[in-house]
């Protein structure tokens, strides 16, 4: 299933990776495992920030994309389970109206 991972960095210790010119290395190394549809870069709460659209086969794959990101820059990581337009269409929201009205 497809899975959006907001990943939040607080500055410490990303200040002190970039310093050091460690943050691209690590970055790579971390989207080469979790092989992401999409990624994104951005400011979320005044923190540096990335989203990532991940599908995940199992419940048990969470901590491979995760570990990652707390173990090299401290991150909260988020994870939202997310639908295509063809996922929506199969949802069979006309169904559950009648169900549920």
């Amino acid at each position: 299933m497809k899975m959006l991972l907001t990943v939040e960095c607080p500055n410490e210790p990303f200040n002190s990776l970039v310093k050091a010119g460690k943050t691209g290395e690590i970055i790579e190394r971390i989207l080469e495992s979790i092989k992401p549809e999409a990624a994104y870069f951005t400011e979320q709460d005044g923190k540096r920030c990335g989203i990532f659209l991940v599908n995940v086969q199992d419940s048990s794959d969470i901590p491979a994309f995760a570990e990652p990101f707390f173990l090299n820059f401290n991150a909260n990581c988020k994870f939202r389970i997310v639908m295509s337009p063809q996922d929506l269409q199969k949802a069979g929201l006309e169904a559950l109206g009648k169900k549920w009205a």
